[in-house]
């Protein structure tokens, strides 16, 4: 094989220019296409020419037209033998055969030949992206003798294609018989039952989401707790189609869609709660692969206290708060709690003098007295289009559910120069990443600097059970007390100088996992002086942490460190959240 690019073979030989590859290039940018395939396109070059040094690149043959299966029953025979479906191909612009045998000659009275003989034989594989790992990976799983992949003009794949989907159409007769099937399944009460009794468990567990995966011979349902997946039951294959079926129907999806990936929602009731619940189907080799999220309405707001806010975080924060305009952001990871500690800021502004506006994706908790706007980027409703919106409202604070474009950036900080209070999220490792992040979107360093008021970074740690919590082992200690006295020689100031270090060995009341709910660690900046010098003069990460420093600034690993001293979580959790290479650098420092 030749592991050169196909671009520069092609020039190599002659048959294309460089200005022919740099608007290839472009074009496939545009389409999103192979790079052979844009070179077709505009017309660069012959198919047959491309095949040819592709099969030369590739050490692929190319298909003759007379070796092309006629009857696409034998696309579908391979299909089934493999276990995959006429969607998920279609899906991969792929048809596949198996080399014919005698045995394949019509006999009368003959016995059909079994699917693991089937398997045994050569595999034809042909397809619009021949080298694609995902196909690839499929058919070795499944396929048991040798597969050969083969090349060939559009118009033969395009032909046989059309043949496969055809007969699929002929056979969607029984596909909506399988969804009626389906349907009543969904529909038995030992279904609903079951269905119902695993999301009492995953809400009596404080599950956020529910994984449920198939494979070959079974699927898994998985809970994620505390930030964490665990493993709750594993099931045979067999109850998994109603399962999926009751669960699509309670979320609103097409039950018979199965080809494409859905999204859907419902609010739902169960255990005496109510519940908003997100479900994301994503089609794989067995089936398909539902996450469920779970949004508890009637969800308490905890205090400053309760979501970990202390010292100096919790004194910029209320300073933050307290300011008449300029844009607050906290940032981090989706399910770290940014949405939350914006939540319980609202609250803090709530006094009934100002009017209160916030755009999200989706509205994650009712706040009275707040006007919640939902954006819909489907319909191009964007955060963009609804922070215009939202300024002829006359507002005084405005929360933004993310800054995700330049538009939003530049409009958030442009608000807060004429008088608004804007409180958002940005997705950056710290809240000093946000400023450069800010400025790669397009908004000019005097502009960040001028807008900003604060910056404040979050993460989401477990809390140790306090029914099993012991005092933690010597080397733990050791470690933590080691990476204290770094910490202090780093620049960190208000740091603890001894801890009371704990971990924990669960118990039944943690269900063997050793904690139980979990707390923020933060960072937070106030835009000073200093700070604003070096934004201006475009200093660096490590130019940013000094002039931060001055005022008292802690880093998330540093506010880590101070929990876990205190015993409210564990030194390993720490640095299972933040990073054990983070937090090694800061210890070899």
């Amino acid at each position: 094989m030749d592991h050169r690019r196909i671009g520069d073979i092609l020039l190599e030989r002659g048959l294309v220019t460089s200005v022919d590859l740099e608007r290839a290039a472009r074009y496939q940018d545009e389409i999103g296409a192979l790079f052979g395939q844009a070179l077709l396109r505009l017309g660069a070059l012959s198919e047959d020419m491309l095949l040819s040094v592709l099969s030369e690149q590739l050490d692929l043959p190319v298909l003759k037209p007379d070796h092309l299966p006629q009857s696409a029953q034998l696309y579908h025979q391979a299909a089934r033998s493999l276990g995959l479906s006429v969607d998920w191909l279609l899906l991969h612009d792929t048809v596949l055969w198996f080399e014919a045998g005698p045995e394949d000659e019509p006999t009368e009275g003959a016995e059909p030949v079994s699917p693991e003989g089937e398997r045994e034989r050569p595999l034809f594989v042909f397809s619009r992206a021949p080298l694609d790992p995902a196909l690839h990976e499929t058919l070795s799983r499944n396929a048991s003798g040798p597969v050969q992949v083969v090349l060939g003009p559009n118009r033969l794949l395009d032909s046989a294609l059309a043949a496969l989907r055809s007969a699929g159409r002929v056979q969607s007769r029984d596909d909506m018989d399988d969804a009626q099937r389906l349907r009543e399944m969904a529909e038995e009460a030992p279904v609903i039952d079951f269905v119902n009794g695993v999301f009492e468990d995953a809400l009596q567990r404080r599950a956020s989401d529910i994984h449920i995966e198939p494979f070959e011979s079974h699927f898994q349902i998985r809970f994620r707790v505390d930030g964490v997946l665990h493993q709750m039951q594993t099931l045979p294959r067999v109850r998994f189609d109603a399962v999926a079926s009751r669960i699509k129907l309670l979320s609103n999806m097409d039950i018979a869609e199965r080809r494409l990936p859905q999204d859907g929602r419902q609010s739902v009731r169960f255990a005496g709660q109510d519940i908003d619940l997100r479900v994301s189907s994503l089609p794989g080799a067995w089936g398909e692969s539902l996450v469920l999220r779970l949004l508890r309405k009637q969800q308490e707001l905890p205090s400053l206290q309760g979501l970990g806010l202390e010292g100096h975080a919790m004194n910029v924060f209320q300073q933050l708060i307290a300011e008449p305009n300029g844009v607050i952001l906290v940032t981090g990871p989706t399910g770290s709690g940014k949405s939350t500690t914006l939540y319980r800021g609202l609250e803090l502004v709530n006094d009934g003098e100002r009017k209160i506006i916030t755009i999200e994706d989706p509205v994650e908790y009712d706040m009275a007295g707040i006007t919640q706007v939902q954006a819909r980027s489907e319909i191009g409703y964007t955060f963009a289009k609804g922070l215009r919106a939202i300024l002829r409202q006359d507002p005084d604070v405005i929360m933004i559910g993310e800054i995700r474009d330049g538009e939003t950036a530049s409009i958030s900080a442009q608000a807060a120069l004429t008088g608004h209070l804007v409180l958002s999220t940005l997705h950056t490792n710290s809240a000093l990443a946000a400023i450069e992040r800010l400025i790669d979107l397009g908004v000019e360093p005097f502009l960040v600097s001028s807008a900003l008021r604060g910056l404040m970074g979050q993460r989401l740690v477990r809390r140790l059970c306090e029914h099993c919590a012991r005092p933690a082992n010597a080397e733990d200690v050791a470690l933590g007390e080691r990476m204290l006295a770094d910490a202090r020689a780093d620049g960190a100031s208000g740091l603890p100088v001894q801890g009371h270090w704990r971990t924990a060995d669960g118990c039944h009341h943690c269900g063997g996992q050793g904690f139980a709910g979990r707390v923020a660690v933060f960072e937070a900046a106030r835009i000073t002086p200093a700070l604003r010098s070096a934004i201006n003069e475009r200093a660096d990460a490590a130019g940013l942490l000094a002039a931060a420093r001055q005022d008292g600034y802690l880093t998330l690993l540093e506010d880590g460190l101070i929990k876990a001293s205190q015993g409210i979580t564990s030194i390993s959790e720490v640095l299972r959240v933040l990073g054990a290479g983070q937090a090694r650098q800061q210890v070899q420092a």
